[in-house]
């Protein structure tokens, strides 16, 4: 299977989003392009991010009182969980069950990313950018 990759198709326009994505994306690529004796770590530096990822765009969205953050940070959380169990999964010595995760997130995060994702940055550029004012 061909690692997974970072697509001008994934960009946001929002920077902060776009970096985790492009992290995000950059880690499920070695996971899946990991050997059987690198893959534990290497799914746990997903895992690891992907915390701190989602963490962050759900603290955005509780601050800012987003429309969709129910469902957004719900997502977040199952795919979250997975990702956790899997490394349990994976430390006990059973790939199988990680190796099909990394062989089917970068689908989920494609749509994630293109949806959820996408109105979030939509929003966050909205209060972030400044608003110019006639003189």
């Amino acid at each position: 299977m061909q690692a997974l990759k970072w697509t001008p198709a994934l960009w946001l326009g929002f920077e902060p989003m776009d970096g985790m994505n492009r992290e995000f994306m950059e880690l499920l690529g070695r996971a899946q392009a990991a050997s059987d004796d690198d893959l534990v770590d290497a799914w746990q530096a997903l895992v690891q991010h992907t915390a701190t990822h989602f963490g962050t765009e759900d603290t955005w969205m509780r601050s800012e009182a987003f429309a969709t953050t129910e469902q957004h940070t719900l997502e977040h959380r199952v795919v979250l969980n997975l990702l956790r169990e899997g490394l349990g999964k994976a430390q006990r010595g059973d790939l199988a069950p990680v190796r099909q995760m990394a062989a089917e997130l970068g689908a989920w995060f494609s749509r994630h990313s293109q949806s959820l994702d996408a109105a979030l940055a939509l929003h966050m550029r909205r209060i972030t950018t400044p608003v110019a004012t006639a003189a």
